[in-house]
């Protein structure tokens, strides 16, 4: 007995401790499954192989029947029937929708008849549900399926057609035997369904015990492989998979497309690589099984924390997409296959087709085809179906300070004045899960943290906000009510034997709250109350972390696929949701925290598609290492054409020490993410900015008051993602999709609509950087004004440790405040200045969105959204119209009254031209009333451009005016 007692009390010890091991060493691989160790990916491959060694004798077993097809109202519905062969024919009923939005946008849905009708019998005594997973748009999707009933359709024996979208220019010609879908625009094919035969839903099938085969033995390798069919086991756990093989796989075609984009989050390149093998490719699948991985390695198809399954095809001056909504393990393979135009070429002069092969291990066939045709398009398609971006507070765009852990509330208040004594702006400071009285959330440590309140009013006194960690795994202890409660509501995910799931996590034995029951959100909301939550404040907010969710002696580092979820769904079916699932509960509960509604910041680690409208989300455990660094840009800018834009990477690396150098220029690089945070490891040394000596605590803080001068270009950035899905960092393709020579370019990028491109040196030791600029493009260096000419090559720009590769594309306005305060907050109304960059014409425009920041009180017009425009050597300010009658409204009327005194303080002309060397004054006009201002004038060396400086216009920043030079 006494030695019982002790080991349960020394176990969760013995966790952590091997938690904190396991987080000193590299990514262990042997706790993640290869395809060859997943049961489904290795059948779908071996599928795949086998359809290759046909050939040409292959044919898919898979039928549209002719008779079944109807057409009307937007869909066109029917039945696909898989043919098992066999002496007597035998065939599955698979149910198939095709829908055609008004959005130009086509689903592809196909389930399984036996199943949706719950005609099947369960292994096990499992209280699973039947049906194939169907809840996925439910959560990932905000946009009802509003259908183009205007569409009409043709069947003919061999196939239907559907002419849909834009002027009726996209047409979807669905082949009934074998079943494949080609999708054209301008008449030429741009995506295919199934054109390499690979689709494969494996039906439900009872299990039959071979003769002679004894319980538990594997059967032989006879016809197909059955030994994965039935249970799995992995890491030492045994996946009873009571529902047998239901896997779905589909081959999706890009012809004539040689780059594709998206599906993150992994360690790799931003154009995706080939996964069959080859010099410089992948052997392994892209995976998307979120999964808490400590120290991932680079360029790896490798599972990370998040799962969009979002893939983008592009080429000159065309762009398409597809969207596979499944949530699911899910692997992903890629083959680039040259196609020749004359046959004797041997490729040479030909196309590249991209050949994408997707697998799921159950749900629904649920696919989405986007014609594009740019980029943009395709994006702000897809953000339409499943949310823009949320618009944050103005706050959490500036820099938030974190690390495991800030040891007392004490040790918070030195860190905040010595940022202050140093004069370093910051607006957030974190806590990792040592706040907590024994990692139980909603608790304090009271030895630690006796006056949490105390804390936080230090923090407004200088408008900064304090983000606590709160994860989805709830200690198992005595006297403890939020377990308590857990438990006596049955607001846990259970077990496959309906048990309350029991697990360890940082707390040692744990319980996970499910955040799929409706009850669960609403008691998670109770828990926020600052009357239940003793210690926050208004200016707390929170961090979701561990949510894939992270599971220490799970499989994989995660939950069983067994487990069982309100409803009685599996969780191997909402695997990837999960995470997005219990944000959705934070962000909640902190909308409703307060009387007056103020947007929630909410920070995840483990995200799905629609993930974007709930928060920020970081690349996780990465490492001081320059690989990690150089790894962030790709891996944030994949993120950004994948929906999710507000997005970032641990400032130094979360793990390990980094030099002095590495720091500084991780700092100057960590300015340009959209999220910009730095965090170290508990075993890691202080490293907040102050610490450093001079020139690197110089120059860092130079980087934090660049990110805050331009605070108003990133807001507004930030605005336009959340109205149209714009990324915030955009990729070459993305800003020039006709320049083909810059289509693969990961390690530089613009800041939205700017025309500010950065390229951040990732090298140890570099003094200066190469960065491509594309033919026929003017640029000019930020802070120097030195002219360099586009010619469709890379330049070499001096880039010493003082100083970031930052140009400026010419004809563009950027907004940015110039004095430097302590936090966002207080530079409310401070005042603006245009930095004007001019094109070869003399021509440049800009916008500007402000708010106050921290309501929704936008959304009934309080906003200053104006555009900036200099042409014919007139600078004008217009008011961008929108159609709310609600901007007609009474806070509209007071939000411009509060805004009434900030004003244009300062206007700076680069690329001015030669013939204002003598002018000396220009003319303002404002309401009606004209007036004279001084400009100064400085001619350039040659190598830097004319400029000109007009200093307090007097002109307000929500006002019409104009100035004449």
């Amino acid at each position: 007995m006494f030695h019982g007692q002790l080991w349960a009390q020394l176990l969760p010890v013995f966790v952590l401790v091997v938690g904190l091991f396991r987080l000193a060493v590299a990514v262990k691989h042997e706790n993640f499954k290869t395809c060859e160790q997943s049961g489904f990916c290795k059948r779908n491959r071996a599928y795949a192989d086998n359809v290759a060694t046909l050939g040409e004798s292959w044919t898919s077993p898979y039928t549209f029947v002719s008779n079944s097809i109807k057409i009307g109202s937007g869909h066109v519905t029917g039945t696909v029937l898989k043919s098992l062969g066999g002496d007597t024919p035998q065939s599955v009923q698979l149910p198939i929708k095709i829908t055609f939005l008004q959005s130009g946008v086509a689903r592809v849905t196909v389930d399984e008849l036996k199943r949706q009708q719950k005609d099947i019998e369960l292994r096990h005594g499992s209280s699973a549900r039947k049906e194939r997973y169907d809840e996925a748009s439910s959560w990932a999707l905000i946009a009802d399926d509003k259908p183009d009933t205007s569409v009409k359709g043709e069947i003919s024996q061999q196939e239907t057609t559907v002419k849909y979208g834009p002027n009726n220019g996209y047409r979807a010609v669905i082949n009934h035997k074998p079943f494949s879908i080609d999708f054209f625009r301008d008449n030429e094919l741009h995506v295919k369904l199934n054109g390499k035969g690979l689709m494969n839903m494996e039906h439900w099938r009872p299990k039959v015990d071979k003769a002679g085969q004894k319980e538990g033995e594997e059967p032989k390798e006879e016809g197909e492989d059955e030994r994965t069919w039935w249970e799995e086991t992995f890491g030492g756990n045994t996946d009873s998979k009571p529902k047998g093989p239901e896997s779905i796989g589909l081959d999706i075609t890009f012809p004539g497309y040689e780059h594709v984009y998206g599906i993150p989050g992994h360690a790799s390149s931003l154009s995706l690589k080939q996964t069959r093998g080859g010099s410089g490719d992948y052997h392994q699948p892209y995976r998307l099984y979120n999964s808490d991985v400590f120290e991932y390695e680079m360029d790896s198809p490798m599972t990370l924390y998040g799962a969009i399954p979002f893939m983008q095809a592009h080429r000159k001056d065309s762009t398409v997409g597809v969207f596979w909504l499944n949530a699911a393990e899910t692997w992903v393979d890629i083959v680039k296959s040259k196609v020749s135009s004359n046959p004797l070429s041997l490729g040479v002069g030909g196309t590249t087709d991209t050949e994408t092969h997707w697998f799921s291990e159950s749900g629904l066939l649920d696919v989405f085809v986007f014609l594009g045709p740019t980029p943009r398009d395709v994006i702000e398609q897809y953000s339409e179906l499943t949310g823009y971006t949320q618009l944050p507070q103005q706050f959490a765009i500036g820099y938030h300070q974190c690390r495991w852990n800030y040891v007392s509330d004490e040790d918070v208040k030195d860190v905040d004045k010595k940022f202050d004594r140093a004069d370093i702006p910051y607006d957030v400071i974190w806590l990792d899960i040592e706040y907590t009285d024994g990692k139980k959330y909603f608790t304090w440590d009271s030895h630690t943290f006796p006056d949490p309140l105390g804390m936080q009013k230090q923090l407004d006194d200088h408008e900064r906000k304090l983000v606590i960690i709160i994860d989805p795994h709830i200690k198992n202890e005595a006297n403890y009510p939020v377990v308590s409660q857990l438990k006596s509501k049955s607001l846990g995910i259970k077990d496959k034997n309906n048990n309350l799931f029991e697990g360890w996590c940082w707390p040692g034995s744990s319980h996970w709250i499910d955040c799929f029951n409706p009850a669960a959100i609403e008691w998670w909301k109770s828990l926020f109350t600052y009357k239940s939550f003793t210690g926050t404040a208004s200016n707390t907010f929170l961090w979701n972390d561990m949510n894939e969710p992270s599971v220490f002696n799970g499989p994989e580092t995660t939950m069983p696929k067994d487990n069982i979820h309100h409803e009685n769904w599996e969780h191997r079916d909402l695997h990837n949701i999960n995470g997005m699932t219990f944000v959705n509960a934070t962000y909640t509960a902190l909308l409703h925290r307060d009387s007056s509604a103020r947007r929630p910041f909410v920070l995840t680690r483990s995200y799905y598609a629609g993930s974007q409208r709930l928060g920020a989300m970081w690349t996780g455990d990465n490492l001081a290492h320059w690989s990690h660094l150089a790894a962030s840009i790709p891996m944030i800018l994949t993120h950004n054409i994948a929906g999710f834009p507000f997005s970032g990477a641990d400032v130094g690396g979360f793990f390990g020490n980094p030099s002095k150098e590495l720091l500084t220029r991780w700092y100057q690089a960590g300015a340009f993410y959209p999220f910009y945070r730095g965090h170290a490891h508990i075993d890691t040394r202080r490293r907040e900015p102050y610490l450093l000596d001079n020139p690197y605590k110089e120059i860092i803080t130079q980087s934090l008051r660049l990110r805050y001068a331009l605070l108003p270009a990133w807001y507004t950035a930030f605005h336009a993602a959340s109205i149209s899905g714009a990324p915030i960092l955009q990729p070459h393709y993305y800003a020039h999709p006709s320049d083909e020579a810059g289509f693969a370019l990961e390690d530089q990028f613009y800041v939205g609509s700017t025309g500010l491109l950065v390229k951040p040196v990732v090298t140890e030791g570099a003094e200066s950087v190469s960065i491509y600029l594309p033919p026929g493009e003017l640029y000019y260096d930020y802070f120097t004004y030195d002219i360099h000419h586009g010619a469709g090559t890379t330049i070499t720009i001096d880039a010493p440790l003082d100083k970031i590769p930052l140009l400026m594309k010419a004809g563009h306005i950027i907004p940015r405040k110039d004095r430097p305060r302590r936090s966002s907050g207080l530079m409310r109304y401070d005042p603006y200045t245009l930095l004007i960059t001019l094109s070869p014409n003399g021509t440049a425009e800009g916008d500007l969105y402000v708010d106050d920041g921290e309501s929704y009180d936008y959304q009934e017009g309080a906003f200053i959204h104006r555009k900036f425009s200099f042409a014919q050597n007139t600078l004008t300010s217009s008011e961008i119209e929108t159609d709310t009658q609600s901007n007609k409204g009474k806070k509209r009327r007071n939000y411009l009254k509060t805004m009434d005194r900030v004003r244009i303080e300062k206007i700076i002309i680069v690329g001015a031209p030669k013939e204002w060397t003598k002018k000396t004054q220009i003319n303002v006009e404002e309401d009606g009333e004209g007036r004279s201002v001084e400009m100064a004038f400085t001619k350039g060396d040659g190598k830097s451009a004319n400029w000109a400086v007009v200093r307090d216009p007097g002109v307000g920043v929500g006002r019409g005016w104009s100035a004449e030079f």
